[in-house]
């Protein structure tokens, strides 16, 4: 085995090159949802998969139903750790384009920082493992253990055809852990390890009054109004004090325990600067609970969209005869997604007026929160890794967001997955302007390298 020295020598003196490839693969506007772009999603796909096949890996790609995955492995050293690698390569759409300083798919420097849609999330991350994959294949000839990876165009859609694929492919995937990079930091130079992520459970609420719009004039007060009735129901989801007020919400949460929120406080988090990052006037939310707590680790649930009437300039006098409410509710362990759809549909059905007609639809993806031994042999790598790597100790933390996919592994495959995250907070994740630091882009290739060393340790 070399010396890792010589793999982040090679790593330091190829900068360049790896910013450039960077930029290439961002200039693929690969939006998964959007059917026009089903040609660049598939060019994204074969990008990184020409780019595996070069560093020397047995690459596939796969067509699915929809958009392609890409597998591949180099596997020579029996009794050695396995390690899975996953990402994705598609992105979201970039509008609104008018908010964006710089087009979305021309990457552009700025401020120590790489601007273009998917930078951080996760095109940018994503290619740190693939980058230092080939460091280490250039320098060394070999891997210091087995490693395989996955990757796919369909994560910003909900990964619909992702799980058949792992249950076909099981054996091939079989590992002992998986590494992804699909969070982020804590802050600037306070790098972290995600070892908790909520769960998720989507639905719409739709409410029709009239069978049209109606004239106010001559209709309101003699007609229920889907918008009044709409809002009615949406504020009788959270009490006084921030806590979700559908019944059994909370029945089986998983509370945090006494050495979480203990490091919790400990944590360089400044909620002043929050507050100044969000632009709200204040914090809020379920009363007992600090705002980290509330964001990371406790139940949510949030109206994601909400319509219905003239939305146009002007005033138009009307009834109107539609309103609709999108939900998400973001779980913690203990809480079973369809549970608490089952709950959310009784809620909405026991409190909806019988003066409109309710259609109610569970909606988008759901999934089961995580939570990740936090003393495994795998996150002792992980931890000695970053702080080689950025050259500062990495922080646990639980994240708000949802990782589908990482309780799909855990199932199906019965591994935990490394959760490590490069990018910031403040990288305008699915919102215009999304950036990625490019010294934690390079930091980011060489810790992903120190990590295959050290979980061969």
């Amino acid at each position: 085995m070399s010396n890792i020295n010589n793999v982040l020598e090679y790593i330091d003196q190829h900068q360049t090159d790896y910013l450039e490839a960077l930029k290439e693969l961002l200039r693929i506007p690969s939006v998964s949802t959007k059917s026009e772009h089903a040609p660049d999603v598939r060019a994204a796909g074969e990008w990184v998969k020409n780019r595996l096949t070069n560093a020397g890996f047995e690459a596939t790609l796969y067509d699915t139903a929809k958009h392609p995955i890409v597998m591949g492995q180099k596997c020579e050293k029996p009794g050695q750790p396995t390690v899975l690698i996953y990402g994705h390569y598609d992105v979201q759409p970039p509008e609104p384009f008018e908010l964006w300083e710089t087009p979305p798919f021309e990457p552009t420097e700025r401020d120590g920082n790489l601007y273009a849609r998917g930078a951080t999330d996760d095109k940018g991350q994503m290619l740190t493992h693939i980058l230092a994959l080939e460091a280490y294949l250039k320098t060394a000839g070999e891997f210091p253990i087995n490693v395989k990876v996955i990757l796919e165009g369909e994560e910003e859609i909900g990964s619909p055809n992702l799980i058949p694929f792992i249950e076909a492919h099981k054996d091939e995937l079989a590992a002992d852990y998986v590494i992804i990079s699909d969070t982020a930091q804590l802050a600037e130079n306070v790098p972290a390890i995600t070892y908790g992520l909520k769960g998720i459970v989507g639905c719409e609420i739709r409410l029709t009054g009239p069978k049209r719009d109606l004239h106010s004039g001559s209709f309101g007060g003699a007609v229920p109004n889907p918008v009044h009735e709409l809002c009615a129901l949406i504020a009788k989801m959270h009490d006084e004090k921030g806590r979700v007020a559908i019944p059994g919400f909370y029945d089986n949460v998983l509370d945090l325990e006494a050495w979480e929120r203990e490091m919790f406080a400990n944590l360089p988090f400044d909620e002043q600067e929050f507050i100044r990052y969000t632009g709200v006037k204040k914090v809020y939310g379920e009363a007992g609970y600090t705002t980290w707590e509330r964001k990371t680790a406790r139940p949510t649930l949030e109206v994601n969209g909400i319509g219905g009437g003239y939305q146009g300039e002007g005033g138009k006098t009307i009834v109107p005869s539609t309103a609709f409410a999108k939900i998400t509710m973001r779980l913690v362990p203990n809480q079973d997604p369809h549970r608490i759809e089952h709950l959310i549909e009784t809620f909405v059905r026991e409190n909806c007026p019988d003066t409109v007609y309710l259609e109610f639809e569970v909606g988008g993806h759901s999934a089961e929160a995580v939570l990740v031994d936090s003393s495994s042999d795998g996150m002792k790598a992980a931890r000695r890794a970053i702080k080689k790597g950025f050259g500062i100790e990495p922080v646990l933390i639980r994240e708000g967001g949802s990782i589908p996919i990482v309780s799909t592994f855990k199932k199906i495959l019965g591994c935990d997955s490394l959760l490590l995250g490069w990018g910031l907070p403040d990288d305008n994740v699915h919102s215009p302007n999304e950036k990625f630091s490019i010294r934690d882009f390079y930091r980011g290739i060489r810790t992903s390298a120190i990590l295959l060393d050290e979980l061969a340790q």
